[in-house]
């Protein structure tokens, strides 16, 4: 499938419910830790540099941002998880934001959870990767950071992600790059399949 960046817009930044846009289209949420690399990856995919705003401080995001994807489908941005300096009442009030979202979103198909390549996965990453398995959403694992790893420990390090995690067999798992633009095109195909 072949997204044309110039057709791309951030149609919202919600915080409730009302607020969600209804376009028809189905929705592709991206969820993962904070400074995981969600925004380096919507430009990947965009063919964008700077479509979503990256920053060095994680846990930026504290809004569900939807991307309007040439009219094929809407990525949602979810606020990343396991950022330790937001007050209580805070991750709170996101984790109901976040709940209702993927609990309750009709639109939503699929989510893709971003993991770092570069390390085991977080207890964050197994709870959010189970929670999502609880409401049978289908899981596309993409493996940030991918030109980080020595390509001769490459499949070592997906095997400690497959195993840590405890991916189901209908659910992929893909390696990635936002530097060199790695398997843009296999995660577009995974994408593909719910939309």
């Amino acid at each position: 499938m072949k997204i044309n960046p110039n057709n791309i817009d951030i149609l919202i930044s919600a915080v409730e419910k009302a607020q969600y846009p209804a376009t028809g289209l189905k929705e592709i949420a991206l969820s993962g830790r904070s400074n995981v690399g969600k925004s380096s990856f919507i430009n990947a995919i965009a063919g964008r540099k700077n479509f979503a705003r990256t920053s060095s401080k994680p846990g930026k995001t504290q809004t569900l941002n939807f991307y309007n994807m040439d009219d094929q489908f809407i990525f949602v941005d979810v606020p990343g998880y396991g950022y330790a300096k937001q007050s209580k009442v805070a991750r709170e009030k996101w984790g109901q934001m976040i709940e209702s979202y993927l609990a309750e979103r009709e639109e939503l198909s699929a989510v893709i959870q971003l993991v770092d390549l570069r390390h085991k996965p977080t207890e964050d990453d197994i709870l959010m990767y189970d929670y999502l398995k609880h409401f049978e959403i289908p899981v596309i694992l993409i493996c940030t950071k991918m030109d980080k790893i020595p390509k001769s420990k490459l499949q070592k390090h997906l095997k400690s992600v497959r195993e840590t995690i405890d991916l189901e067999e209908e659910d992929v798992m893909i390696p990635f790059s936002s530097i060199d633009k790695k398997n843009v095109s296999t995660v577009m195909d995974a994408i593909s399949e719910y939309i």
